[in-house]
């Protein structure tokens, strides 16, 4: 489907990361979430540039349903902001005096108080993508608009999207995308709560289309298993947090490297939907007595965007959480993106040659 030589899929928001792992043999996606589309234009260019003519993609975040989705765009802002309660502000501030983190210099940046978590905001994100040679599209939450694959598929472009349950695989089916990444609960980021290895049989047989396995891959072992499922490829994401190419920020790279497997928690502290952070602090303020609760999306990450910029420039490091899938426990060591590509193999293959004695004559 893309002529790439090695199915392994590698999500991230570092450009570097990306080019790489496509130059690499495989197929870098860039988390387009956090780019305004001026800024997107300028890391696609970029890759477009390293990549060596390798294909690559790019991952948009379009939820099925979320606060304000028939506001008009520009009100959009301003009548989300309204809507967040002033206790849940307070309980933000509150929660930063505790620990001693300042407020944000009179001259700091404005910060990107709403990313792509909307329709609105991630369309100019899809157009920007678009004028760019990729090969795949993915949307990260539920399936994408019917117009968006069309769209897409009028450019020559593949699309995929992530499912947590058979009934999401088939509905992203049902607007026409052509791969299903079936994420279980132990992947980075938004997942669900079925385990990849119960995941993804069932979405292989719910589902005609190629199915890619997520949540918990990060040695060529695990990669043989999601394959012997019934999964045609890897999706991948926290193994690219620690190689020397990501741009991962300095505290958070030392808080994973050190991490164990059970030093992750889901949580909707950080956009009002399930979404599998280190654990923390942070996170554990959210589920105490004294929290107000999370926001339905995107208003938590609204209410929370600044503090989170706070965060990271006092650091807080007690509070500076960050998505990353329980195979962090793998990482303790940074290395390059290549070393990590060929390690996947190499054990990819020797998983194989196991079996082959296993079961051989």
């Amino acid at each position: 489907m893309f002529g790439i030589e090695l199915p392994i899929f590698a999500f991230s928001h570092c450009r570097d990361v990306v080019a790489a792992v496509s130059r690499a043999g495989g197929m870098g996606v860039l988390g387009a979430l956090y780019f305004t589309p001026e800024e997107l234009e300028m890391e696609l260019k970029w890759i477009d540039d390293h990549v060596d003519g390798k294909p690559y993609g790019v991952d948009v975040v379009m939820p099925a349903s979320y606060e304000g989705a028939d506001f008009p765009a520009e009100e959009l802002v301003g009548r989300l902001q309204s809507m967040i309660p002033e206790g849940h502000r307070a309980f933000v501030e509150n929660l930063l005096a505790a620990h001693g983190v300042p407020a944000l210099s009179a001259d700091a940046e404005a910060g990107k108080v709403l990313l792509g978590w909307t329709d609105a905001t991630a369309r100019p994100q899809v157009e920007v993508a678009l004028r760019h040679p990729i090969a795949l599209l993915a949307n990260a939450l539920g399936p994408p608009p019917a117009d968006v694959v069309e769209l897409a598929h009028s450019h020559g472009v593949k699309v995929a999207a992530l499912a947590s349950t058979p009934r999401h695989a088939r509905k992203q089916v049902e607007v026409g995308v052509d791969v299903v990444v079936a994420q279980g609960t132990e992947a980075g980021g938004h997942t669900g709560e079925i385990t990849t290895m119960v995941l993804i049989p069932q979405v292989v047989d719910a589902v005609d289309v190629p199915v890619l396995a997520a949540g918990g891959i990060g040695d060529g072992r695990q990669m043989a298993a999601g394959m012997a499922l019934g999964a045609e490829g890897v999706w991948t994401g926290s193994l690219w947090l620690t190689v020397e190419e990501a741009d991962t920020p300095e505290m958070a790279r030392r808080r994973i490297l050190e991490a164990t497997s059970r030093d992750t928690v889901r949580s909707r502290s950080w956009t009002g939907k399930p979404a599998r952070l280190l654990r923390n602090e942070w996170t554990d303020a959210w589920e105490s007595q004294e929290s107000p609760g999370t926001l339905p999306m995107p208003l938590q990450f609204m209410l929370v965007s600044d503090a989170l910029r706070r965060i990271g420039r006092s650091g807080a490091a007690e509070l500076a959480t960050f998505p990353a899938g329980q195979v962090i426990g793998l990482t303790n060591q940074v290395r390059s993106t290549r070393d990590v590509i060929y390690s996947l193999m190499e054990q990819y293959s020797e998983a194989l040659e196991r079996l082959e004695r296993i079961t051989g004559d």
